[in-house]
């Protein structure tokens, strides 16, 4: 047996072998009819009315309580756990106690799927259950489950680890259910939200991933090769675009739930794909855009948790419309006692300077503004708030203000010092977008490489005509992180981006040889868990001296022992080995 398994995967596995040898298939592949849940029977279950007396359920085994002739189980489906009672004579033939005696008892596992086949009952303290009148083995483990400990409904050395809860979410989901509830929700929310727009007549759509040119934002992307176009392709930044040609085309509203790829950075609250949720609707303005979006997220919010008072990052959070607004001059003004009414970028610059607001060469007023905003502004936003009016040099897709040509008529909304959507009255004049994107192809060869490229099938969209718009963007990940209490973007993900996993460092069979240890124990020494000579110089001689001769015995290795001097030699320090 290969020494790269635990010990509990070497039994796992003969296990299986056991259970092949007794003809009966590990992974069959008959469908199992299931006719009830676990919840199903813990909410719907009246011993008075004597009901679910013929089930079928199945789900993993997840602690077992292991007796004479009868034993208890909880099985977990889907919906929850529930309590299994199982009795040899009942699950076994008169004359053959195998599937009891040795299948049950012996060589099913923490982690195995099983089917049910019985009736609901209440034990003698109470305690909702299905008697089990026949077992059926669906699935065996051959890797053990991370162990936890649970007491009176309460877990103990859950799974906490971000690092395997991460990279393996299907362990996640497993062993720490209220983490089922996060996606739960987040289904939900993408749900309500659909049924909003569909309700008002909006159409859903589809547009490009891989797309020739990333529009729609200021963001670096991901780019790669279309072999037989010859062509360099990029993951798209943002909807934006495509979704207003359809405007163009003569749709009255459209949206799309679709997912993003931006190049940057990773942190608590970013990911390098994430989900997004874009509407354009025709005839619209940014204003009627705030009404809309405060709308939509009080029903969200009541549709989700019931209410819209919610706890996030520790602070108390209303989702009850309306939300407060405010213009981003004002909002500046409020923090920093400075107006940027007018101000020219040398002057942005010098105020930067004064405020104490990192700045560089490449920055055009745009960021030099929003970087006064980020800094001072944005953590003080906890209540949802309209920020409005944005400088046009941070909004290259945004309409002018209809009485302030400096400014344009865009807002975002802030909850909790976050950024959760951006919405704009759509710019639709093509020569003023044509200027536009021409400034940012200047910010770009002045060394911004987030800047937008130029679109030019884009303007000759416009140029057909696009009626008056209003467009808004929402974070679906963000969101769902507020609407659940999560503070990392990691849990509201089920596969988020990880670094590359690291392989343990594992010492060469020369370095345990040189140090005296035989070239034939090395595997199994390995084997326990001490992959470096180094660790062994950690251990106590004595302890591991045991260790090694109970291995070699326990796993019928028929190594030769070592003595005890030999061991206390192996884990001697470097200088004395």
């Amino acid at each position: 047996m290969s020494m790269e398994l635990s010990e509990q995967e070497q039994l796992r596995r003969q296990s299986l072998a056991a259970l092949r040898e007794l003809g009966i298939d590990p992974y069959p592949a008959a469908r199992y009819e299931v006719t009830a849940t676990a919840l199903g029977i813990a909410e719907n279950y009246d011993p008075a009315k004597g009901n679910f007396q013929e089930v079928r359920i199945a789900g993993r085994i997840m602690t077992r309580r292991i007796m004479g002739s009868a034993s208890f189980f909880e099985l977990q489906d889907h919906t929850g756990r529930i309590q299994i009672y199982i009795r040899r004579d009942d699950v076994c033939p008169a004359d053959d106690p195998t599937l009891y005696n040795t299948v049950f008892k012996k060589l099913l596992d923490i982690g195995d799927f099983v089917g049910v086949e019985g009736f609901a009952f209440l034990t003698k303290t109470g305690e909702l259950s299905v008697h089990c009148k026949r077992l059926t083995v669906l699935s065996k483990s051959i890797r053990p489950l991370p162990v936890v400990k649970e007491k009176d409904g309460q877990t103990f050395d859950a799974l906490t680890d971000p690092e395997v809860r991460y990279r393996q979410r299907y362990v996640d989901l497993v062993v720490n259910p209220q983490v089922r509830e996060v996606f739960v929700k987040r289904a939900r929310i993408v749900a309500v939200m659909r049924r909003f727009f569909d309700e008002r007549g909006y159409l859903e759509v589809e547009t490009p991933i891989l797309q020739p040119i990333p529009g729609g934002a200021s963001a670096r992307p991901f780019v790669t090769h279309h072999n037989t176009l010859d062509i360099p392709l990029y993951l798209r930044i943002a909807n934006e675009l495509y979704l207003k040609r359809l405007i163009v085309g003569g749709y009255d509203g459209v949206y799309e739930f679709g997912k993003d790829f931006r190049n940057e950075g990773m942190d608590r609250t970013h990911n390098p794909e994430f989900t997004v949720m874009e509407i354009y609707i025709a005839y619209k303005d940014y204003l009627w855009m705030m009404e809309f979006t405060e709308q939509m997220l009080e029903r969200v919010a009541l549709a989700v948790n019931g209410t819209t008072e919610l706890t996030i990052d520790g602070r108390q959070v209303s989702f009850k419309a309306p939300f407060r607004r405010l213009t981003m001059t004002d909002a500046i003004r409020e923090k920093t006692g400075y107006d940027i009414t007018g101000q020219t970028e040398e002057q942005l610059r010098e105020a930067c300077r004064r405020l104490g607001v990192e700045a560089d060469a490449t920055m055009g007023k745009g960021k030099l503004i929003d970087a006064i905003f980020g800094q001072y502004c944005e953590e003080e936003l906890v209540q949802p708030t309209f920020v409005m009016d944005y400088p046009r040099e941070m909004s290259p897709l945004c309409k002018r203000h209809r009485s302030n040509p400096e400014l344009t008529e865009r807002f975002e909304l802030f909850v909790s010092g976050k950024e959760l959507c951006n919405a704009y009255s759509e710019l639709n004049d093509p020569i003023d977008q044509l200027a536009r994107f021409q400034e940012q192809l200047r910010l770009s060869e002045k060394g911004d490489d987030e800047a937008m490229f130029i679109d030019l099938d884009f303007v000759r969209a416009l140029e057909y005509g696009m009626p008056p718009c209003s467009g808004m963007g929402m974070g679906i990940d963000r969101l769902t992180m507020f609407l659940t209490g999560q503070t990392s973007i990691q849990d509201v993900l089920f596969f988020p981006q990880m670094r590359p996993e690291k392989k343990p460092q594992r010492d060469a069979e020369e370095l345990y040889t040189a140090v005296g240890i035989p070239a034939e124990w090395v595997p199994a020494i390995q084997k326990m868990g001490y992959l470096t000579v180094d660790s062994l110089r950690k251990l106590a001689p004595g302890k591991f001296f045991n260790d090694l001769c109970g291995f070699n015995k326990k796993n019928k290795l028929g190594l030769k022992n070592p003595t005890q001097e030999e061991v206390a030699a192996w884990c001697a320090p470097e200088a004395e080995a």
